[in-house]
């Protein structure tokens, strides 16, 4: 709606992961470091938490795009399944199409692959995203597939992701083995108000902007401090304050044009 009377090309702050407009803070290149690392030194489980829209599943997706084309990657977004339903997931994200059986075929099947990916010297990354909603089970099941090894590695890197309640779950005295088998771990926190800003402007001059619009100095403190620097929330609000100052014809963001933006979306903000 705004585009043309700001100059823009696109939206600037859509909430869906694009890695277009991939912003690496500091805390966010960490993770994407220790995520690499890793997958890359086949360390088995890696473990990613943070709140609700801090970029977990963002990051998560660039790490597939800087893995080797040669690494054979599943990336499981829903993970509310039975452990055959899973299993079938991470056959078919693996590109086995007709993956059929009980459980035990499914894993001899997986078995199977992993064995032969081993043999030509790829390696072979799942990543379950919002992982949270894991059951004990299931997350047990996943530790019982890390097993799938050779004499000298393992055949599969492992990369869970999700919201912190994924620790209080991890904690329970039933998964003390996979709480030891996780070797490298980061958590994700929100944009400070400097790295919020650095994010404002690099989002905009991705989608065309050449100085217009003009967020305020007071316009990113009110930003930060209604959002608490989550991105996703960063992104709901300076749309909505882009809005509301299209809407007064102005090209200059400012305070009261957030505060109106966040009375819109007060429900989200909570």
């Amino acid at each position: 709606m705004y585009l043309d009377f700001f100059g823009l090309s696109k939206q600037p702050f859509n909430i869906t992961p694009d890695p277009q407009f991939l912003f690496l803070s500091e805390t966010h290149r960490k993770a994407l470091d220790c995520l690499e690392f890793g997958v890359i030194q086949r360390r088995g489980f890696v473990l990613l938490t943070g709140d609700v829209g801090t970029g977990k599943t963002t990051l998560c997706r660039e790490l597939l795009n800087r893995l080797q084309s040669d690494t054979l990657t599943a990336l499981i977004l829903n993970p509310r399944l039975s452990e055959s339903q899973l299993l079938r997931a991470i056959l078919h994200e693996f590109g086995v199409v007709e993956a059929k059986g009980d459980r035990l075929a499914l894993t001899e099947q997986l078995n199977t692959l992993l064995l032969q990916s081993a043999g030509e010297g790829r390696n072979v990354v799942l990543i379950i995203d919002e992982a949270q909603h894991l059951s004990l089970n299931l997350l047990e099941e996943i530790r019982l597939l890390s097993n799938l090894e050779t004499d000298d590695r393992k055949l599969m890197q492992i990369v869970l992701a999700g919201q912190p309640e994924l620790l209080r779950k991890i904690a329970d005295p039933g998964l003390r083995q996979l709480r030891q088998r996780i070797t490298v771990r980061y958590h994700l926190s929100p944009l400070s108000k400097t790295e919020l800003s650095a994010y404002v402007n690099h989002r905009l001059t991705i989608a065309g902007g050449e100085g217009t619009p003009r967020f305020e100095r007071s316009a990113i403190t009110t930003i930060h401090e209604r959002s608490g620097g989550v991105p996703r929330l960063v992104n709901a609000l300076t749309d909505m304050s882009l809005l509301s100052a299209f809407a007064r014809e102005q090209t200059s963001v400012d305070e009261e044009h957030v505060q109106a933006a966040a009375e819109e979306l007060r429900e989200s903000l909570v």
